[in-house]
C-alpha cells in the first residue's frame, strides 16, 4: 500500500493498557497556561524510566474553559491509580500551583474514577483557604502572594492505551525529522491523545532487552532500525537509501482516538518530500493486547 507515493508497511502497532488522568490547566494567557503544563510535563517520557508518562493533548480558547481563559489539557499516565494519584499530587502541587496565574481544571468530569487532588492541595492555604462554585464546579481558592490559586475538587482518570506508535523512515535525517514534526503538529489539534517524548518524537528507538548486557537493561538500542548500523547487523529493517529514522508514540484515552491520532500523523508525514517509508513497532503480542494495523487506518 502507497499514501502519496511513500509505502505504508502491512503491520502493526502493539499498544498496552494504561491509566490516564487528565488535567485543563487555564492561565491569564496561552503562554502561562503553556508554561504550567510543561513544567508538569518534566520527566516524563516513558514510564520504563519514569515515573509517568506525561505529555500536552492540545491548547484550547477560553470558549471552552470554565474560567473564559485559555487552557491546556495534560495527560498523566502510569500503570496503576494509586502511582497516577501521587503523581497529580506531586505534579500538580509542585509545578502548576507555583506557576503564576495558572488554574486547575478536571479534564474528566463524568469519569467513573475520581481523585480529590483540589480538596488534597488546598492545605497549602494553612486554613485560609475558601470554597467556592464556578460555572457548577466545586472549586478551592488558595491564597497566595500572586492573588488566588484555583483548583477543582476532583481529577478523573479512566482506564487508557499506551503506546500506539508509527516510525518515519526519510533519506536524511532532517528529511525523517521534518516529517515527524509535521505529524506531531498534526495530532496536537486532535482531542483524546498525547505524544509524551521530547517535542513528540522519539529518536532512539529501543527494543525490550539487551544483547550484550542482559542482567542490568531493560532496554536497549533498536538495532535493526538504526542506519548506520544496515551494513553489520544481518536481519537489518532499513532499506537502502534510509538514512533516518524517527518514532511517533502516542497515548489516548481509547483505541478510536489513537487510530484518528496514527491516520492524522501518517498523513501530514507523508507530504513531506524524502520520506520513504512509514512503518510501526511490535513485539508480536508480548507488549500488550491493542493491535492498530496500519492498512486498517485507511
Amino acid at each position: 500500500m502507497e499514501l502519496n507515493g511513500v509505502e505504508i508497511e502491512d503491520t502493526y502497532a502493539e499498544a498496552f493498557p494504561i491509566k490516564i488522568a487528565r488535567v485543563l490547566i487555564t492561565g491569564a494567557t496561552k503562554r502561562w497556561a503553556l508554561v504550567a503544563a510543561q513544567e508538569a510535563k518534566g520527566f516524563g517520557t516513558s514510564v520504563i524510566g519514569c515515573p509517568a508518562e506525561v505529555g500536552i493533548e492540545r491548547v484550547v480558547p477560553g470558549s471552552e474553559t470554565p474560567d473564559g481563559r485559555p487552557g491546556v489539557f495534560l495527560q498523566i499516565c502510569t500503570f496503576g491509580f494509586k502511582s497516577l494519584e501521587a503523581q497529580l499530587l506531586w505534579r500538580l502541587g509542585q509545578c502548576v500551583l507555583t506557576a503564576p496565574t495558572a488554574a486547575v481544571w478536571n479534564g474528566l468530569p463524568t469519569a467513573e474514577k475520581q481523585f480529590n487532588i483540589g480538596f488534597k492541595e488546598k492545605w497549602f492555604g494553612d486554613g485560609f483557604e475558601s470554597e467556592r462554585n464556578i460555572a457548577g464546579r466545586k472549586v478551592f481558592a488558595i491564597p497566595e502572594m500572586q492573588g488566588e490559586f484555583l483548583i477543582e475538587e476532583n481529577i478523573g482518570a479512566v482506564d487508557g492505551i499506551a503506546g500506539g506508535n508509527f516510525f518515519v523512515f526519510g533519506e536524511n535525517q532532517m528529511a525523517a525529522l521534518t516529517a515527524a514534526e509535521s505529524a506531531v503538529d498534526a495530532i496536537s489539534i486532535l482531542e483524546g491523545t498525547i505524544t509524551p517524548f521530547p517535542g513528540g518524537i522519539v529518536a532512539s528507538g529501543s527494543k525490550v532487552g539487551s544483547l550484550k548486557y542482559p542482567k542490568f537493561m531493560k532496554l536497549s538500542t533498536n538495532e535493526k532500525y538504526c542506519p548506520t548500523l544496515r551494513e553489520k547487523v544481518p536481519d537489518t529493517k532499513i532499506p537502502p537509501g534510509v538514512n533516518g529514522v524517527f518514532e511517533i508514540v502516542i497515548n489516548g484515552l481509547n483505541e478510536d482516538y489513537i487510530k484518528t491520532s496514527l491516520k492524522a500523523g501518517i498523513e501530514a508525514a507523508v507530504r513531506i518530500p524524502g520520506v520513504k517509508k512509514i512503518t510501526a513497532g511490535n513485539f508480536g503480542g508480548s507488549l500488550g493486547p491493542f493491535k492498530f494495523n496500519l492498512h486498517d487506518l485507511f
